[in-house]
This record gives structure tokens, sequence and C-alpha cells, in this order.
């Protein structure tokens, strides 16, 4: 049967057998043009004007999708079931074209990833459950920037461990950004118990990123001194994080690549201090060309541009710097292990 006609067949079939469920079934009809009439209000103006929606305007749409959810679980039976359920949030995704609203199942908990807006910050991951005295309810309410996509991590009981990846727009350049959290059981409710966000303050641009298992891996760009946005054969990292049984998170591997870029620039930090300090042991092991040394002036800094690799290998490297107004261009080759500089010229301008 296709999934589509789920939900109103067995409303349908619940009236015929006389178990009240016309009532339900206007109810239901209710908040479909209550959902329709507030998205079109609210969040189709906003989106005409370029604005973000008001934080009511959010709380509102919320709470029709909370009482459909909530009501289906207290009915019971097929209308408690997961099909049924995503039936229903197909229905009210289908009326504003905005919208994407999926449902898991973890254990006795149902959780919600809704994306009402791909730009908004009001995107919410929603856990319903049962309430020791008061029967199912909204348990959890989370609020994130990006896209969330919900793991069920195995062998957790009772939905005990999910892993929510709230995913950013695509930037052009192969990232996005990206948050990882670690939803844990506690009490009658959910709570973040391991965040990316506590390792990574400044933000986390992520080339790519699976969930295996109870694997979460994530290759990601690392900033460092002489990183620069969008450019190309930047150090990029590849951990490896494992969820315990218990609160744990750790990582169990970690893989670099293009880690010459920061040794590289690590090289030119060394550079710029020790012209700065006139360290003259420091600059004979980084410019062994004495000539080429006396050139350089003691007000040189790198400009925050993409470097150019040159020749088959790659092992040299062109840096844009500047003194003050006088822009330059140094050039870096590798020497084993190490980048010495071998050239360093004005840019006419």
């Amino acid at each position: 049967m296709p999934r589509k006609s789920y939900g109103a067949l067995l409303v349908g079939l619940a009236a015929l057998a006389g178990v009240g469920a016309t009532g339900a079934a206007a109810d239901r009809s209710d908040r479909l043009d209550r959902f329709r009439e507030l998205a079109a209000s609210r969040l189709g103006l906003a989106q005409v004007l370029g604005a973000e929606p008001s934080t009511d305007a959010y709380r509102e749409i919320y709470e029709v999708l909370d009482d459909e959810i909530v009501e289906s679980l207290a009915s019971g039976g097929p209308f408690a079931s997961l099909d049924f359920l995503q039936d229903r949030l197909d229905a009210f995704a289908e009326v504003w074209g905005g919208a994407t609203l999926r449902l898991v199942r973890a254990g006795g908990l149902f959780v919600g990833a809704f994306v009402l807006d791909e730009r908004s910050a009001a995107n919410s991951v929603r856990v319903y459950g049962g309430l020791a005295a008061e029967g199912p309810a909204l348990l959890t309410a989370l609020y994130r920037e990006g896209r969330p996509t919900v793991y069920v991590l195995p062998g957790a009981r009772d939905g005990g461990a999910l892993v929510v990846a709230w995913e950013g727009a695509p930037s052009g350049r192969g990232t996005r950004p990206l948050r990882v959290d670690l939803l844990r059981r506690d009490g009658d409710g959910v709570r973040v118990a391991w965040s990316t966000a506590e390792l990574f303050a400044d933000g986390l641009l992520a080339r790519s990123w699976s969930v295996r298992g109870s694997d979460v891996r994530m290759r990601y760009a690392v900033r460092y001194p002489g990183w620069a946005p969008g450019c190309d054969g930047q150090t990029e990292q590849e951990d490896v994080y494992r969820v315990a049984p218990a609160a744990a998170v750790v990582r169990v591997a970690r893989q670099e690549h293009d880690a010459w870029h920061r040794d590289l620039h690590a090289a030119v930090g060394r550079l710029v201090s020790a012209l700065a300090a006139r360290d003259e042991t420091a600059l004979t092991a980084l410019v062994p060309d004495r000539a080429l040394r006396t050139q350089l002036p003691s007000t040189l800094r790198p400009e925050p541009a993409c470097d150019a690799r040159e020749g088959a290998g790659g092992d040299a490297v062109s840096v844009a710097a500047a003194a003050g107004r006088q822009p330059w261009v140094l050039t870096f080759r590798r020497v084993g292990a190490r980048w010495r500089l071998t050239g360093a010229s004005r840019v006419l301008q």
C-alpha cells in the first residue's frame, strides 16, 4: 500500500468501526489548515521580504506539529505507528514546499528532524515519548542552524543514544558547516552529552562525514597561521570518534591530509619572526643564500592569499607577502622534510 494513503485509510477505517475517530480526523484537518495558514502568512511573507520569521511564528508552527504527533501517540494502535506519523508529517510538508519533516523511532522514543527553512537558525530536533504520569508528550526540543539528520546508535536501550548531524549550506569549495551532537536519555528527557561545538570553538568546516555503527568520521579544514578560506591544498584532518556505551566519546583515529601546507606556513612564521628580531642564526637556517637574506626587509609579513605550487612535484611554492605597501612574492622549496626560502622579489605595482 502506498504510504501516501496510509494515514487517510486508517482514519477512515476507524470512523467506520465507530471508535470515535471522526472528531480526531476533523482536528487533523484543522491542524493541516492551520499549518498551511501559518506557513504562508509567516514563513512565506518573511521569505518575500528577505527577513527572518519571528520566534513566535516558529513556536506556533511547531506547536501544531507537536499536537499532531502527541495526539496520535495518545490514540495508540496504528495511529501511534511510525508509518502513520510519517504519513501525517508528509501531508504537512506538502502544503509548505520549503519544509522537510522526518521522523525516526528510537526504542520508546520518536525523534523528529524538522526543517522549515534551510537558512533558519530555528530548525529543530524534537523528541517525543511517554511521561510517567501524563502519557505522551514533547520531551525535548533543540534548535540549531543547518539541516538535522538523526542516527540511532546500535545497542542503545530505549533510544538511549542518538547522534544528530546539523549540516549547513555548501560553501562552493567542497566544505560546509557541520555540528554533531550526541544525545542521551536523561530521566524523562534527552540531553546533549557531547558536541563538536565543544571541540571546535570557531566552528567546523567539513569536507565529508559519516556515521557507521558507533563511529562518527569527519574530514574537516584545520585553521592555522597561513590558512585562507577557499584555497586548495590546505591541511585537513580526518578524525574518527567512537561513542562508548557510557557517556564517553573517544577519538580512536586521526589522519592528516596535505600536512605540508601547515608545515610550510610554520616556516613562513619563523622567517617573519627572525626578520623582525634580526635573528641571524634562525635566518641562516631558513635562508641559506646570504645574498637573498640581505634583500629581505625586517617588516615583511605574509598576506592572506592562496599559495601557488610550482613544478611537477609541487615542492616549490610561492607565498604572497608585503612590507608596508610593497607586495612581495616569496618562493619556498622543500628540502627533505624542511622548507627553505630560495627566492624573493618585489611585485611591480
